[in-house]
């Protein structure tokens, strides 16, 4: 048994590959640039999956991004900053000013049924694939 968490954990090392900013896709690249200090990156981590490819973008700060294969942002995790508003669809927005008027989104992505916004308030947000408020966890 210990000899397969092995395996399987060699196997996904092998997946991870460390490459340049210039490696990203265009989309990743801008969004990297637009909202955030490319000289303050740690490391850009290409994970190839078994269907697809993703990219990690993490930040010295310990912010995090996650893009799909073909650049589009998948998450942002700025820890106990608040994420860049324009990287938040405003009817996200406009739903936790609503349930939480005080609380920042500091984590916003795809999850298993569609999107969630972490606040930092510990509460999460829920929406379907269409943006629609589903309910909240915490």
């Amino acid at each position: 048994m210990a000899l397969v968490a092995v395996m399987c954990s060699l196997n996904s090392c092998a997946n991870d590959q460390l490459i340049t900013f210039a490696q990203l896709p265009e989309a990743a690249q801008k969004i990297v640039q637009t909202h955030f200090d490319v000289n303050n990156i740690a490391y850009v981590k290409l994970d190839r999956e078994f269907v697809g490819k993703d990219y990690e973008v993490r930040f010295n700060d310990g912010t995090e991004l996650n893009f799909e294969g073909d650049g589009s942002l998948k998450k942002v995790d700025c820890k106990y900053q608040a994420v860049p508003e324009a990287l938040v669809p405003e009817v996200v927005r406009q739903q936790v000013k609503a349930q939480a008027p005080q609380a920042l989104i500091v984590e916003w992505g795809k999850d298993d049924r569609g999107w969630k916004a972490e606040l930092n308030n510990k509460l999460e947000l829920k929406f379907n694939s269409k943006l629609e408020f589903i309910g909240i966890d915490d």
